[in-house]
């Protein structure tokens, strides 16, 4: 007696049409189970801030994971991670003094690549904003404002008692200073008193990890956010 193969199985009980229709059904949800499983084995989802070691939540800054977390989500992560360790204790301090003691080679350089990413989707964002907006001095102002506060938060867990128009003139004031410190090699904060610096900061910092339409329309955006404030005097 012949012996029955796969085929003939698939004729005698499913007639041919049915089994090819089930082996079509087979090959895609092997497809789609092997691309899920790339997908998830590949990309590492962020680890919880506050009941992880020190040194998972700081690794994380350094992969690139975190570069393809949205934006809105890297700022999360990054607002949630200042809320654990400004006020840490000993051994947290000690653990996170150690990790960027440790920290050299791909794993340095990828940290801070994901930082000027970081920057860059912030401009992308804040350009594409600003072509499509009605008053764009309007716009200016309230993207300033929206990430100085940012700062803020991020620095001290709270933003300062100043009205908006406080801040706005702090920023003209702080125009005056000429970007007197743009050579240095230090990252200036986000806050009213240095806004213009870390804007210009990051236009250099960030130009090449932009596409050319990108660094088109930062540059732009840019120049009108230094001459809403400049053109003040």
């Amino acid at each position: 007696m012949a012996s029955l193969t796969l085929d003939d199985f698939g004729d005698r009980f499913f007639g041919r049409n049915l089994w090819k229709s089930l082996a079509v059904v087979l090959a895609i949800v092997l497809v789609t189970v092997g691309l899920y499983w790339w997908g998830w084995m590949r990309w590492k989802p962020p680890p919880s801030i506050f009941d992880t070691p020190v040194d998972d939540v700081l690794g994380y800054l350094a992969l690139d994971d975190f570069n393809k977390l949205p934006l809105d989500e890297r700022m999360k992560f990054l607002m949630d991670l200042a809320t654990r360790f400004r006020d840490m204790d000993s051994s947290d301090s000690a653990a996170m003094a150690g990790f960027f003691a440790g920290l050299a080679g791909p794993m340095r350089q990828q940290l801070t690549q994901n930082v000027r990413n970081l920057a860059r989707d912030i401009l992308v964002q804040g350009a594409a904003g600003y072509f499509g907006a009605a008053d764009r001095g309007k716009y200016i102002d309230g993207w300033v404002l929206e990430w100085t506060k940012m700062g803020e938060r991020l620095a001290t867990g709270k933003e300062r008692v100043r009205s908006d128009k406080e801040r706005l003139d702090r920023i003209k004031t702080q125009a005056k200073r000429n970007d007197q410190q743009l050579g240095e090699a230090t990252t200036p904060s986000l806050t009213e008193d240095n806004a213009l610096d870390f804007v210009s900061f990051w236009q250099k910092e960030v130009e090449g990890t932009a596409s050319p339409k990108q660094q088109g329309q930062i540059l732009r955006f840019l120049e009108d956010v230094r001459k809403r404030y400049s053109d003040a005097f």
